[in-house]
């Protein structure tokens, strides 16, 4: 069972959220499982997680959201969509839903929010999961990069086939076939009058980009108390020395990496994302 929950972000921004079970039963939010966030990178959407959050629903109360700018939530013209508005509405929905002490996991800038916000508030975090995201700067070069990128899309879709289609075989950024990336992508566009188009708008996913890309994130991942575990697909975009360094940098840091898995860990390869996931949280869970 699913149920949507609306969370008030930073202000008045009206976040959808989603609980994949029954509300925890009992006279207090302490009485239930315990609370799990998730959250998705640019561009995601809470239903990214959904089979994520059916097998973590069997133990935690799995809550994933659509941040600011994405899925169903609010999408404010003029943002804003800094870090910290992003690190802020996680915040907010980790106290309005009552999920902590919460784990929080994420993909990609929803890995960098999460650790942005172990970092500052220690009391609300108990465990972290950082999927596939750098703390290095990645650059101005970069910026440019997916500017040209989205500027290639040849939008509007006519059919949901041809989303799956481009973004699984003909994106020049794939180097080879990728069903599970057609897949994603399917999830974030919707059909309007001429065809099928993002439920995005691509200038505000720079504009939150741009926020976060020319700056090293290191310094906050150092502050994160709680014990931490990174994950990388093996063909994924974080490397095995920096995804390592990282492990090294956080106080309690784990390392696991996804055979066969590229970006897109927990859709290219659910069981093995669920194979690494699930031991660190059964065991930094236990009191």
């Amino acid at each position: 069972m699913v149920r949507r929950i609306d969370v008030t972000g930073t202000g008045g921004v009206r976040l959808a959220a989603w609980e994949f079970a029954e509300p925890p039963k009992g006279s207090a939010e302490a009485d239930g499982p315990p609370g799990v966030l998730l959250l998705h990178g640019l561009m995601g959407r809470a239903s990214h997680w959904a089979s994520t959050a059916r097998w973590l629903a069997e133990k935690h109360r799995a809550v994933a959201i659509d941040q600011r700018g994405h899925g169903r939530s609010d999408k404010p013209a003029d943002g804003p969509f800094t870090r910290e508005v992003y690190v802020a509405d996680a915040e907010a929905a980790v106290e309005q839903l009552g999920l902590a002490p919460v784990t929080l996991i994420g993909h990609s800038m929803g890995a960098l929010t999460a650790w942005q916000l172990a970092a500052k508030r220690p009391d609300l975090v108990r465990a972290l999961v950082i999927c596939d995201m750098r703390a290095s700067a990645l650059g101005a070069a970069s910026q440019r990069e997916w500017e040209d990128w989205f500027a290639s899309w040849p939008v509007p879709f006519a059919t949901l086939a041809d989303v799956r289609k481009w973004f699984g075989e003909d994106d020049p950024w794939v180097e080879r076939p990728s069903p599970s990336r057609g897949e994603f992508f399917a999830e974030v566009m919707a059909e309007r009058a001429d065809g099928w188009r993002p439920v995005f708008s691509r200038r505000q996913m720079l504009t939150s980009r741009e926020t976060w890309v020319h700056d090293a994130h290191w310094e906050e991942l150092a502050q994160v108390e709680c014990p931490a575990l990174v994950v990388r697909g093996l063909d994924g975009e974080l490397g095995r020395a920096e995804s390592q360094e990282m492990v090294r940098v956080l106080p309690r840091g784990q390392y696991a990496e996804v055979a066969d898995a590229g970006h897109l860990v927990h859709y290219d390869q659910p069981d093995g994302w669920r194979d690494a996931v699930e031991p660190f949280l059964a065991t930094a869970l236990t009191p």
